[in-house]
């Protein structure tokens, strides 16, 4: 029996959308209303990384995705073992922080 709040939804991915985006950064900054993903592609050996993608989300919807991150990484992990962060300086894969970097 299907959950009466179950909703069907439709969605289009168009071709440019659909080859991606690469990131090797994140930096996450948030106000009271929103936060705020930057996806950067850093080359190394360059100073300077390019902004490639930005996503503005409510925070009811960051915690949702929060969620489904570490649910997908769980079962990821669940069936190829575990992830580990062998990074050792240089530049921090993922950062964060209140208006600004953590």
């Amino acid at each position: 029996m299907n959950n009466p709040q179950e909703q069907k939804i439709d969605i289009n991915l168009n071709e440019e959308v659909a080859k991606g985006t690469y990131s090797n950064l994140a930096i996450i900054t948030h106000s009271e209303q929103e936060f705020i993903l930057d996806f950067i592609s850093m080359l190394p050996g360059m100073p300077k990384g390019n902004v490639n993608s930005r996503i503005i989300m409510t925070p009811l919807n960051a915690k949702r995705l929060l969620g489904a991150l570490n649910d997908n990484v769980r079962k990821y992990e669940e069936k190829n073992g575990r992830i580990e962060d062998r990074s050792q300086g240089g530049v921090i894969p993922m950062m964060g922080g209140d208006g600004g970097l953590a």
